[in-house]
Formats: C-alpha cells, sequence, structure tokens
C-alpha cells in the first residue's frame, strides 16, 4: 500500500474525491476541511494499492493538483484493515509487479543528478578499483562496485528514453558523461601519486594479474552480465526492491573498467587502456539497452492488465 497526503484548494475539492471514488484501490479516505496554510485548501489523506497508484496519480495530476496544491506519497510498512485487504484484492494486478511512472521517474531524477556527493562517491570508487587493479585484489574491485552510483543516472536515462523526455534523458547523459571524465581523470591523478610514494609501480601494473585481468579484457559475456544486471537493476527499482540494487552494482564492471583505463592511461599503457574502455563501453550499453528493453515490457504488460480489469468492470 501507498499513502497519499494530499493538499487540495478549496475548489479541487470535487474534482479530487471523484478521482478517489473512481480508484478502486484507494481506501481510509480522510477529508480534513482547511486544514492546509501554505498553499491554502483541505488536507485529504488516503491509502492506495500499489496496483492502483499509476491510475490514480495520474487522475490527481489531471486535476491540476500538482500545480496547486500538492501530492505526497509514502510507503505504508504494515497496513491491518480489512478495507485496505479489499482494495488490494480490487486493485488489478499484483503489487510487486505494478509500475508506478511517478515513483520510479522520481527516483531517477534524484539519483541521475551531479552533484559533488555523487562525484565524490565515483571518484572514491574509482580509487578504491585502481587499487584493486594493480594489487590484484578482487576483494577491492568488489568493494568499488558496491561503493559506485552510477547505475542511478543510467536507470535515469533508461525511463527518460521510454518516456521520451529529452530533459530528463540529457540530466543523465550529463551526470555519467562528466562524472566519469571527472572522476577518471582524479584517478589518474591518483595513480601517479600512489606511483611516486612507491605504492604502485608500472611493472606491477603489467605483472600477471589472474584475479583482476577480466577488467580489460573484455567478451561477449561482458555485455551478456550487464545485459542481466540491467534488468535485475530495473526491476529492483520498479518494485520498490531497491535493497536488489547492491548487488546489482557488483555484478557489472563498469567503475573497475573505467579505473583500470585511468590507471593504464597514466602509465601509457594503450593496450590496457583500449581494452579497459572497451569493457566500460560494454557495460554500460549493456545496462542500457536491458534497462530500456524492461521497462517497455513491463509498460505494455501492466497496460494490459489494466485494460483487461477494465473490461471486466464494464462487464461486471
Amino acid at each position: 500500500m501507498l499513502h497519499l497526503r494530499l493538499i487540495v484548494p478549496a475548489d479541487l475539492r470535487d474534482p479530487v474525491l471523484t478521482c478517489l471514488d473512481d480508484c478502486v484501490g484507494a481506501t481510509h479516505v480522510v477529508l480534513l476541511p482547511g486544514a492546509a496554510v501554505r498553499p491554502a485548501g483541505d488536507v485529504v489523506l488516503c491509502d492506495v494499492a500499489r496496483e492502483s497508484a499509476d491510475e490514480l496519480l495520474a487522475g490527481l495530476r489531471g486535476t491540476g493538483l500538482t500545480e496547486r496544491g500538492a501530492i505526497d506519497v509514502q510507503e505504508v510498512e504494515l497496513a491491518l484493515s480489512a478495507a485496505a485487504e479489499e482494495a488490494e484484492r480490487l486493485a488489478p494486478g499484483e503489487g510487486a509487479d505494478a509500475l508506478v511512472w511517478e515513483a520510479v521517474s522520481e527516483i531517477t531524477h534524484e539519483e541521475s543528478t551531479l552533484t559533488g556527493v555523487y562525484l565524490a562517491f565515483l571518484a572514491v570508487a574509482m580509487m578504491l578499483a585502481a587499487c584493486g587493479a594493480v594489487l590484484d585484489s578482487a576483494i577491492l574491485v568488489v568493494g568499488a562496485m558496491a561503493v559506485g552510483p552510477e547505475f542511478g543516472p543510467l536507470a535515469g536515462l533508461c525511463v527518460a528514453l521510454v518516456q521520451r523526455r529529452a530533459r530528463p534523458a540529457l540530466r543523465s547523459l550529463n551526470a555519467l558523461v562528466a562524472g566519469f571524465a571527472v572522476a577518471m581523470a582524479l584517478t589518474v591523478l591518483f595513480s601517479l601519486l600512489m606511483d611516486g610514494f612507491g605504492l604502485f609501480s608500472h611493472e606491477r601494473f603489467e605483472a600477471a594479474r589472474p584475479n583482476t585481468s577480466f577488467i580489460w579484457q573484455p567478451d561477449a559475456t561482458s555485455f551478456v552480465v550487464a545485459f542481466l544486471a540491467g534488468v535485475a537493476g530495473l526491476l529492483s527499482l520498479t518494485s520498490a526492491k531497491a535493497g536488489m540494487l547492491v548487488g546489482v552494482a557488483i555484478s557489472v564492471t563498469t567503475v573497475p573498467a573505467a579505473a583500470n583505463a585511468a590507471v593504464a592511461l597514466g602509465y601509457g599503457d594503450f593496450r590496457q587502456f583500449w581494452g579497459s574502455s572497451l569493457q566500460l563501453l560494454l557495460n554500460l550499453a549493456g545496462i542500457a539497452v536491458a534497462g530500456v528493453l524492461t521497462l517497455l515490457v513491463q509498460q505494455v504488460a501492466w497496460r494490459r492488465i489494466r485494460r483487461r480489469a477494465s473490461g471486466e468492470k464494464a462487464v461486471g
């Protein structure tokens, strides 16, 4: 279930309440007349089954509520109510399968913006991966994968492409391109500094590294793994199982490949540089293609479920 808190101007009260009445998954509706101060209006509280949330939010947007009032959405961890159970029973489909575009767009917008924190995480992840690559430490490489925040803008790009929204797509691309460029430049400087202190060496970087050589030796499996990770990542976002994103991050080698390319560039090793760059591009492409296809399949499937439910309701 999702909990909605609405600030409703007085003249929108009837359209909003009608929208809630028409939604089979909405329940626990509470009206507090004149309770809102800024913006002024009524406060309406309700719960809605996740399966009906996308349709309800679209209807509320249609009333003009987002421009003149407010819609606040929160997850309900536990709801002990016969009315809630009935709302979930009447709502079409299953909650875990529901695609709530407003929620997905909000998550990806926050995660796909180029910020100082995003750059810091990406740079630190690459520096960790650089240490793992030079020391041939798979543990450090895995840690760097988990720290890297690059899946956010990748998911944002997928959502923007499916929704055909140019501005969010450009914002996500900017976070990816600028973020990787800045983080790789900092990692080049970091690797040269580590070399100056005697902690890195060209000889160690050129030596056999059986635990991490896959980073700069891509093959067809690299794309397949990235594709599967992209499917899992977008499913975790759309089903509100964001905890799975850590597993997705560990499945792909975007950050380690970029880090190895940065170290190789610092040492002038263009063989590893190009191999790592190809690995990076394969992973980015695999995740992006998988993400777009996953969202399209979910969109079509969910539309069919809602259409079938609407048809059954009309017949009934």
